[in-house]
């Protein structure tokens, strides 16, 4: 039972909760005219009103209800302790004693086994069971995990110089290609080392990829070959390398300049897109002067038997200071057919000379007319960003 004399704390108006609030005689007894001059009430309450501490913290009412401090807190008769059993330990990382049935926390909650080096992390498994099923992991010699391996057939044959991978769909839709003896018309299909994969009957294999800049020269047809008899870029290119290599786009048979030839037919695929746009820079000589209301019309554009088309750059070439309104340097990104000398024929004007001196970053520094050089690791690496 609390002393009549002593008091609660300052600024608890409402009293605590408890049995404080069950008696009457455990209110502070104020009397008629208020708290008496100099008692511990009002006093507490000037002593709060300037920071000071309380005359009376340690009262009986204080150790009933529950003491607050900013250090800590505690309350006695909700049973929670506050200061830790002198006979017990409760380190974080040697303790063995700590038990999870203290906290009434179940046993599936127990704290882990003492570990003299302190808590480590558990090896990983290979291998775990969910629902009564073992999901192995990818070292282990898995049918479904070889599947993902080796390499898609539309690209098997594509390294194989044959075609383009888009082309390659095709023929196997259409049952050209066989796998170890079966037709097969599955488009994702990979193929695994040591498989036989064979194209219209003959045995394909991967080719080491192989990429050449020919600076063409005049009189010579871009194609594979000719039923006339006529020259070809593949003349040029016969002693090259091994491997068999196809030119990437086209250039006329009197047109000259930079020609691309690769076995990687995914590369001349996208670089042949009319979605991609390669750059192209060509030097154009005219049979007389061009003139600057015909030049000013190209740059903004002129409509063809085509359609419309517009050249990226238009511009005279300037020599020695001078100049050469009869040398045209041009920029277009169109890969559409005699694009350059039909729209200088649509003036009235014909070229006499084209020369395709820049192909998708690529120059003809260095390279002699009618001679060609493999492209450096940087010169690849640039094609297939673009």
């Amino acid at each position: 039972m609390r002393k009549n004399n002593s008091s609660p704390k300052s600024g608890d108006s409402r009293g605590a909760k408890g049995k404080r609030g069950n008696s009457a005689s455990d209110k502070p007894n104020l009397g008629k005219g208020g708290p008496k001059k100099g008692s511990t009430f009002t006093e507490n309450r000037k002593n709060v009103a300037k920071g000071k501490k309380l005359n009376s913290p340690n009262t009986e009412f204080g150790k009933e209800e529950g003491t607050f401090s900013k250090k800590k807190f505690s309350n006695n008769e909700r049973g929670f302790k506050t200061k830790p059993d002198a006979n017990k330990s409760y380190s974080k990382f040697k303790s063995s004693k700590l038990k999870s049935e203290e906290f009434n926390l179940g046993a599936e909650f127990a704290a882990p086994r003492e570990n003299k080096g302190g808590f480590k992390r558990r090896p990983l498994k290979k291998s775990r069971e969910f629902d009564g099923t073992t999901a192995k992991t990818a070292s282990t010699k898995n049918p479904s995990v070889l599947a993902e391996s080796g390499i898609r057939l539309n690209k098997f044959i594509a390294n194989s110089g044959i075609c383009s991978r888009r082309e390659a769909d095709v023929f196997i839709e259409q049952g050209v290609v066989k796998v170890n003896g079966t037709i097969v018309t599955e488009l994702g299909y990979r193929v695994q080392p040591g498989d036989d994969v064979q194209f219209d009957g003959k045995h394909i294999r991967p080719e080491k990829p192989v990429y050449l800049l020919l600076n063409k020269p005049k009189d010579y047809l871009t194609s594979m070959s000719d039923d006339r008899g006529r020259k070809t870029v593949m003349n040029l290119i016969k002693d090259a390398c091994k491997e068999r290599v196809f030119p990437v786009g086209r250039l006329d048979r009197n047109t000259m300049g930079l020609l691309l030839f690769t076995n990687d037919g995914e590369l001349a695929d996208k670089l042949m897109h009319p979605r991609k746009s390669i750059k192209k820079i060509y030097m154009a000589e005219l049979n007389k002067n061009l003139k600057e209301e015909h030049i000013d019309a190209l740059r903004n554009g002129i409509m063809l038997e085509d359609g419309f088309f517009k050249p990226d750059v238009v511009e005279y070439v300037v020599e020695k200071g001078k100049i050469e309104k009869a040398k045209i340097g041009v920029e277009i990104h169109s890969g559409r057919n005699r694009i350059v000398r039909r729209m200088f024929e649509h003036f009235g004007y014909q070229v006499v000379k084209l020369d395709r001196v820049m192909y998708g970053g690529l120059t003809k520094k260095n390279l002699l007319r009618g001679k060609w050089r493999f492209l450096t690791d940087s010169e690849i690496a640039h094609l297939k960003m673009l």
